[in-house]
């Protein structure tokens, strides 16, 4: 039968809590520099590309993400956006808020929960003139699940998350979940119960490559588990 800790052991114990303790907010607290304002991955000219140099305006006009050129572009604070044509670029620069995405080009389905992660140009939806972009199409289905809700969920929660590193805001919110946090197993179970007869299969990748190693948008630019994409030049 094993022995029960003494009063002793416990409190001798505290100290290695405490060192623990500090050392994951010192980390929390290096990560929240850590990680783009913005879903963008850089490209060889040192510029941070949003949508992997998808146009945004083309969502709109074309209904679909057309590649932009890297000759037509627009760099705003900590990111730049590609455009197909200089109509676009011209489109673009009259009201800037109309053609950006929503929640920083961060999946709208992790934004309805505080988390900032995932972004696949291809996986899109325009609400109510709004462009919501998501990290693969499994975030995309689970965000069909409650459009309003998640919508006014990913509103309420994007002040909290919109100056923070992507990095950093994702552990946090990882860590202490926000009310009404669903995980992805409740969420597929629902799904599956509205749609009895179709097959969801999607590898989302692992948290060390999500969040550690990789950019947003690795998945779809790398062709992990879908088409390759690429990155912008």
């Amino acid at each position: 039968m094993r022995d029960r800790a003494s009063p002793k052991d416990a409190r001798d114990s505290r100290p290695l809590r405490f060192a623990l303790l500090v050392s994951v907010v010192v980390a929390l607290l290096g990560l929240q520099a850590c990680g783009t304002l913005y879903a963008t991955a850089p490209n060889p000219r040192g510029e941070s590309v949003m949508l992997l140099g998808h146009d945004p305006v083309s969502y709109f006009t074309d209904s679909k993400p057309v590649r932009g050129s890297r000759d037509i572009t627009v760099a705003l604070p900590e990111r730049t956006y590609y455009f197909a044509s200089w109509e676009n670029k011209r489109l673009f620069l009259s009201n800037p808020a109309k053609y950006e995405p929503q929640y920083g080009g961060f999946c709208a389905s992790g934004a309805a929960y505080a988390v900032k992660l995932g972004s696949d140009p291809t996986a899109w939806q325009i609400v109510d003139g709004r462009l919501f972009i998501f990290g693969d199409i499994l975030g995309h289905e689970m965000w069909k699940l409650d459009i309003p809700g998640n919508i006014a969920r990913g509103d309420k929660f994007w002040p909290e998350a919109k100056d923070k590193g992507w990095r950093y805001q994702s552990l946090k919110r990882y860590a202490r979940k926000v009310d009404g946090y669903q995980t992805g197993r409740q969420l597929m179970a629902q799904w599956r119960e509205k749609n009895p007869a179709k097959e969801l299969k999607y590898d989302p990748g692992t948290m060390y490559q999500n969040i550690v190693v990789k950019y947003p948008g690795w998945r779809s630019a790398e062709g992990f588990g879908q088409t390759k994409l690429g990155y912008a030049d």
